[in-house]
């Protein structure tokens, strides 16, 4: 007899990951693992430690190099990853960049660069396993990064703002076209964690403290947080779950 716990197993899905080789991408790759799911992690860095973590797990790995920031290069990275598996079901946009500046001095290079991968990447990557899934008849789910920003202006990062906010309106929109079809799209907004991306503002010690002053938690999150999230999204114990940005932020948005 089945329990409740088997609908969070992962057992047989095959999942491509975006921005796999650290931080919460890597997290997230290897949460799915955990749970028994096989890894495509794709980063335009060398991903190989995610791919031997995942094996670790007993679970197939493949690692490939993909520069988001090409849109011609997003269908192919889908065509590379079904010569190693037969099929895709699960599909993490984690991928993102930032850039941090004065809106009133803030460039149109640093712009389009934030925008390209952070939005751009996940509307044709996911409208790339989209038509694979549909293709073959099947049911997919789409877990796409949002943030702290998709809820909240932020300053000194415009397009990073823009970029997310974008990611949760999207979410909805894929949601509202494709849930009936077996495709569920859902997002994770991660509070402050401590990665790279966030590597200036820990480095500054009144922004950081004012950070961690705000949040309930009391602490910077870590790619550990979302584990539980990220398998439950992926799995089919989240099967009625559509078109919704998840908040791990410690209570953040709360206060």
């Amino acid at each position: 007899m089945s329990t409740i716990l088997d609908s969070f197993k992962l057992d047989g899905k095959v999942a491509l990951v975006t921005g796999a080789a650290r931080g919460l991408g890597q997290g997230m790759a290897l949460a799915l693992a955990e749970a028994g799911a096989d890894i495509v992690a794709v980063d335009i860095l060398p991903a190989e430690d995610t791919v031997k973590q995942v094996q670790a797990f007993g679970r197939k790995a493949v690692a490939l190099v993909g520069n988001l920031g090409d849109r011609d290069t997003i269908p192919q990275i889908v065509a590379n990853a079904r010569t190693h598996f037969d099929h895709l079901d699960i599909l993490i946009n984690c991928a993102g960049i930032i850039r941090r500046e004065d809106f009133v001095k803030f460039s149109a290079k640093d712009w389009d660069d934030v925008m390209g991968i952070n939005i751009d990447a996940v509307f044709f990557l996911s409208q790339a396993f989209c038509n694979d899934v549909l293709s073959r008849g099947a049911k997919g789910k789409i877990i796409n990064i949002a943030s702290m920003l998709s809820f909240q202006g932020g300053i000194r990062v415009p397009s990073y703002t823009a970029s997310k906010s974008a990611v949760q309106g999207l979410t909805r929109l894929i949601a509202n076209e494709l849930a009936g079809k077996g495709i569920n799209c859902n997002a994770i907004a991660p509070g402050y964690m401590a990665t790279d991306n966030t590597a200036p503002l820990r480095a500054d010690e009144k922004r950081s403290a004012a950070i961690l002053d705000r949040i309930p938690a009391g602490r910077w999150g870590t790619p550990d947080d979302l584990k539980g999230a990220v398998v439950f999204l992926a799995s089919s114990a989240s099967d009625y779950v559509n078109g919704y940005t998840l908040a791990i932020d410690g209570g953040w948005l709360a206060r």
